[in-house]
C-alpha cells in the first residue's frame, strides 16, 4: 500500500520499546530473510549430514526388516538436492500451496475493494449507530473488514476517529478501538477469509514436508476464529470505554494538526441512491451464493458431497470449494455494486479490477518464491522431520500439560511479531518444525494453526514494525498534532494485554475440552502409525 503522505518523525524512545524499534529497523526484507534463512540452512545440513544426524520415520517402516525407517539428515550441496534445486524451480515456487489460495481469493477481492463495496458497506453499517453501542459496533465491524485487506486500514481506522468526532467523543478512541479490532485481533473473524487460504496454505505444506500428501481445510479454523471474534469484543468494548477514554479525556480541538482541518471534518455524505442500490443488489448476490452452496451440498444433486468417502470425509469437496466460494462471493457482489453505483462501466473495467489486484500481489508473489524454496529445501535436507521428531520427544519427555505447550507457542508467536511483522513469513519458518512436531504429541495441524494466529496477531497494535504503524501515527497526529509513536504504544498497551489474555484462555479451553476447530477439525489427532515405506 502506498500513500503520499510521510510519518512526521517519531520522538526517540529508550528502554524496551526502543530497543524493538532499534533491532527491527536492522533487520532485512523478510525476502532477504529467506534467502539467509535458506544459507543457514544449506550450512547447518552439510554439518548435520557429516555427523550423521538421523530419527526414526514417525509413519514409515522398513519394507526389508519391518523396523521403523531410518532418516538422516542429508546435505543440500548434494548433487542430487542440487539437481533437484535446479531443475525443479519452476514447480517449487508454482506448487507452494498458499500461492494459489491467496491468487484466487484476491481477483474477487481486489474488486470488492476497487469498486468502493467494502468502504461502502464499512459506512453503511456505522451510518446510524447510537452513542451506547458505538464501541461494540466499530469493533466488530473493524474485525470483519479484515477481509477487506487495505481497505481496513485505510478506510475503516480513519473513519472510526471521524465518527467518534460527530459524536462529540475523542477522535483518537475511535482510532484507537478500530486499530484494537482490525490490526491486534486480525486472526479473529466471523468467517473464514483470504488469511485462512494463506495460513493453512502454509500448514498444508508443512505436513507434507514429513507426512506427504495432505489437503488443508479452509475451514480448519472457522470455529476458533469465530469464538475469538466474540471474546475479543467485549474485551476491547470494555477496555475502550473504561480505560482508554477516561485517559484521553476530552477532546481539545486546539490540538488538531496542520493539513487537512480535523475540526470541519464530517462525518461521510449519505450514500446516494445509486450506491445504495448498489449495496442491495450486492446483497442479494451474496444470498444467492450462498444458497447455491447449500444446494449443491444437501441438494438431490450434491456435487459437494462425497458418498463413497468414509463418513468424516464426505465433505471434503465442500471444504476444497470454499476457495470458488470466496472468489465469487466477492467478485460478483462487487460487479454488481459497481455497475449499480457507476464505478464498473463494463467488463473491461472489471477485468483491469482484476489485474490490479494481482499487481498489488507482486511483493507477495517474490516472498512465495524464496518461502517456498526455503520449505521445499527444509523437507529434501529431512531437517523437519529429524527436529520434530527430536523436538516431540524432547516435549514428551517434560511431562508438560498440552495447554501449557501451546500457550509457549501463543507467547513466542507473540514476541516474535515484534521483530518480524509478515505472519506468513513467520509461519512459513515455524510451520515446517513446529507442525510435524506437534502432529507427533497427536496435535492437529489446525491447532497448531489456531495457537500461531492467537500470538501472531496480539503484538501487531504495540510493535513499531508493524507495516502500518507509521500511517495509524499519521491519522493519530491529524487530530493531535504532537501524538508520537510513544503515545500511540502507550495508548494500544491495554487493547494489547486485554487481547493476548483472552486469546490464551480461549486457547486453553479449547485445548483442555478438546473443542471442534472448524467443521470436521479438532484439537487432537491419532499419531501418524508406521507404515511401509522407503
Amino acid at each position: 500500500m502506498n500513500t503520499s503522505a510521510n510519518p512526521a518523525p517519531a520522538q526517540s524512545q529508550s528502554g524496551f520499546l526502543g530497543w524493538i524499534e532499534r533491532t527491527g529497523n536492522r533487520l532485512p526484507d523478510p525476502v532477504l530473510l529467506f534467502v539467509w534463512f535458506i544459507i543457514i540452512l544449506m550450512t547447518i545440513s552439510v554439518a548435520a549430514s557429516l555427523a550423521g544426524w538421523s530419527a526414526e520415520h514417525p509413519a514409515e517402516t522398513d519394507p526389508d526388516t519391518g523396523a521403523a525407517r531410518i532418516v538422516f539428515v542429508e546435505s543440500l550441496l548434494s548433487e542430487s538436492n542440487l539437481r533437484r534445486l535446479l531443475t525443479l524451480m519452476p514447480e517449487t515456487f508454482t506448487h507452494f500451496p498458499p500461492l494459489g489460495m491467496v491468487l484466487t481469493v484476491m481477483l474477487g477481492a481486489g474488486v470488492a475493494e476497487r469498486s468502493g463495496l467494502f468502504a461502502a458497506a464499512m459506512r453503511a453499517s456505522l451510518a446510524k449507530v447510537s452513542r451506547f453501542w458505538m464501541t461494540p459496533a466499530v469493533a466488530i465491524i473493524s474485525m470483519v473488514s479484515n477481509h477487506a485487506a487495505d481497505a481496513a486500514f485505510v478506510v475503516m481506522i480513519p473513519l472510526a476517529g471521524i465518527i467518534y468526532h460527530a459524536a462529540g467523543r475523542h477522535p483518537l478512541v475511535g482510532i484507537g478501538v478500530s486499530f484494537a479490532a482490525v490490526s491486534g485481533a486480525f486472526s479473529a473473524n466471523l468467517f473464514p477469509g483470504q488469511l485462512d487460504a494463506l495460513l493453512l496454505g502454509i500448514t498444508e505444506a508443512a505436513v507434507q514436508t514429513v507426512f506427504g500428501d495432505y489437503t488443508a481445510n479452509i475451514a480448519g479454523n472457522w470455529f476458533f476464529i469465530a469464538t475469538m471474534t466474540l471474546v475479543y469484543l467485549p474485551v476491547i468494548w470494555f477496555v475502550t470505554d473504561r480505560v482508554i477514554e477516561p485517559r484521553l479525556g476530552i477532546y481539545n480541538a486546539a490540538l488538531a494538526g496542520d493539513g487537512p482541518d480535523a475540526e470541519e471534518e464530517d462525518l461521510p455524505a449519505h450514500a446516494t441512491p445509486d450506491q445504495r442500490r448498489g449495496l442491495l443488489h450486492a446483497l442479494l448476490w451474496v444470498i444467492g451464493l450462498i444458497a447455491l452452496w447449500t444446494f449443491l451440498t444437501i441438494g438431490p444433486v450434491a456435487p459437494l458431497v462425497d458418498p463413497l468417502a468414509p463418513p468424516e470425509g464426505r465433505l471434503t469437496p465442500f471444504y476444497r470449494s470454499l476457495l470458488p466460494f470466496f472468489l465469487l462471493v466477492f467478485l460478483l457482489p462487487g460487479w454488481a455494486y459497481g455497475r449499480a453505483a457507476g464505478t464498473i462501466g463494463g467488463h473491461r473495467d472489471l477485468i483491469g479490477m482484476m489485474a490490479e489486484a494481482m499487481r498489488d500481489m507482486a511483493y507477495y508473489l517474490v516472498l512465495s518464491f524464496v518461502a517456498a524454496h526455503f520449505v521445499a529445501m527444509f523437507a529434501w535436507s529431512n531437517m523437519g522431520l529429524v527436529l520434530a521428531v527430536t523436538g516431540a520427544d524432547a516435549l514428551k519427555a517434560s511431562g508438560l500439560p498440552m495447554w501449557a505447550m501451546l500457550v509457549a507457542i501463543v507467547l513466542f508467536g507473540a514476541m516474535l511479531n515484534l521483530l518480524i511483522g509478515s505472519a506468513s513469513a513467520k509461519w512459513a519458518v515455524m510451520a515446517p518444525v513446529l507442525v510435524p512436531m506437534l502432529m507427533l504429541l497427536g496435535v492437529s495441524p489446525e491447532m497448531a494453526t489456531a495457537a500461531y494466529r492467537v500470538g501472531d496477531s496480539a503484538t501487531n497494535i504495540i510493535t513499531p514494525l508493524m507495516v502500518y504503524f507509521p500511517l495509524i501515527l499519521i491519522f493519530c497526529q491529524r487530530w493531535q498534532r504532537d501524538f508520537g509513536l510513544g503515545s500511540l504504544t502507550a495508548m494500544m498497551m491495554p487493547y494489547f494485554f486485554g487481547i493476548i489474555s483472552a486469546g490464551l484462555v480461549i486457547t486453553i479451553i479449547w485445548v483442555v475440552f478438546d473443542l471442534p476447530l472448524g467443521p470436521s477439525t479438532g484439537v487432537f489427532i491419532d499419531v501418524p502409525s508406521a507404515t511401509p515405506g522407503g
